[in-house]
């Protein structure tokens, strides 16, 4: 990863600095903050940002954070020394706004549009919260669907849902393949 572009802004924060995937799709108006790891195909849209300051986040293969979203992490305290950082796995969908905080996001999990995932929170692979849905400390078990605020169990997710996810994150690493090319961009550099 290079600080090349002078469309996004890439910063390294107490001596630690982004490191991005060259395969990576990192989009016009992104803030990357920090201790923040950004695997292969990844795929984060414009106007995010991503700030690793008081802990670390990790962003999987082919994941991808749509338009407008944020992603942070919590700082150890008295109550919780270890603090909270954000791991986000592999094949991970973030719809638009989403808001991700100090959470685990398996493998194949889905946030929705406008949805906020708190800290403590925990998202088991193909587990799904709903557009619009808030979950605070609480576990979305596999291949559940969770909606609301405060979110709830909702029912189980059949295959046809899941193959869905997945063609949804199949279909963004060919996007984010197609915007990087149309803008001559690449991870954090140019060309």
């Amino acid at each position: 990863m290079t600080a090349e572009r002078t469309d996004i802004t890439l910063a390294a924060i107490n001596g630690k600095a982004p490191r991005i995937h060259s395969s990576a799709f990192i989009a016009p108006g992104c803030r990357i903050i920090g201790n923040v790891e950004i695997g292969p195909d990844a795929s984060v849209w414009y106007n995010c940002v991503i700030r690793a300051d008081v802990h670390r986040v990790v962003i999987g293969a082919r994941t991808n954070i749509q338009d407008g979203s944020v992603v942070h992490c919590d700082s150890p305290k008295p109550s919780n020394p270890d603090g909270f950082p954000t791991i986000i796995g592999d094949d991970v969908l973030i719809g638009h706004l989403a808001m991700v905080h100090g959470c685990t996001l398996e493998d194949r999990a889905f946030v929705g549009l406008g949805a906020i995932v708190m800290d403590g929170s925990y998202i088991e692979s193909d587990g799904m919260l709903a557009a619009g849905a808030q979950l605070t400390g609480k576990r979305i078990g596999a291949r559940q669907l969770w909606m609301g605020r405060p979110a709830k169990h909702l029912r189980d997710l059949d295959d046809a849902a899941i193959a869905a996810n997945q063609a949804g994150v199949k279909g963004y690493v060919i996007n984010g393949r197609m915007h990087a090319e149309a803008l001559g961009v690449h991870g954090g550099s140019k060309g």
